[in-house]
C-alpha cells in the first residue's frame, strides 16, 4: 500500500510540476502579447494624430507590404507545387515504359500459355464492393497514395 501511495505521490508531483511551467509558458505568451498590444496602439495613436495624406499613404503601405508578403509565400507554394508535378510526370513515365514493357512481354509469351494465364486472373478476382465516403490521408502519405491508384 506504501509503494502505491509513494508512485501516486509522484505521480502527482509530476503532473504539478508539469502545470506550473505550462503556466508559466502561458503568462510569458501573455506578457508578448501585451507588449505587442500596447506597440499596435501606440501606433494607431500616432497614425491618428497624422494627417489624413499621411494615413492613407500608411495604410497603402501596409497594404503593399502585406501582398507582398502574400505573393511571395504563393510564389514559393507554386514553386513547390510545380516541383511535384514534375516528379509525378517523371513517375508517371517510369510506370508507362513498365506497362508497355509488360505488354510487350504478354504478346511475346506462347499462345499455349496464355488460355492458362487467363484462368489463374479468374481466380484472382475478388467481388466488387459499394464503397462509399472519402479517403482519408496523411499529407506525407500522398505520393504513395498516387503511385498506388497509378498502378
Amino acid at each position: 500500500c506504501v509503494p502505491v501511495l509513494r508512485l501516486l505521490e509522484a505521480q502527482l508531483q509530476e503532473q504539478r510540476r508539469e502545470h506550473e511551467e505550462e503556466m508559466e509558458a502561458l503568462r510569458n505568451q501573455v506578457d508578448l502579447m501585451q507588449e505587442e498590444l500596447e506597440k499596435q496602439q501606440q501606433a494607431f495613436l500616432q497614425t491618428l494624430q497624422l494627417s489624413p495624406e499621411v494615413q492613407v499613404e500608411l495604410g497603402l503601405q501596409q497594404e503593399i507590404t502585406r501582398l507582398t508578403n502574400e505573393n511571395l509565400d504563393l510564389k514559393e507554394l507554386l514553386e513547390k507545387l510545380e516541383k511535384n508535378e514534375k516528379k509525378l510526370k517523371k513517375q508517371l513515365k517510369i510506370y508507362m515504359k513498365k506497362v508497355q514493357d509488360f505488354e510487350a512481354s504478354q504478346t511475346m509469351v506462347p499462345v499455349e500459355r496464355r488460355p492458362h494465364e487467363r484462368n489463374m486472373q479468374v481466380a484472382v478476382q475478388r467481388k466488387e464492393k459499394d464503397f462509399q465516403g472519402m479517403l482519408e490521408y496523411y499529407k506525407e502519405d500522398e505520393p504513395l497514395l498516387i503511385r498506388n491508384l497509378i498502378t
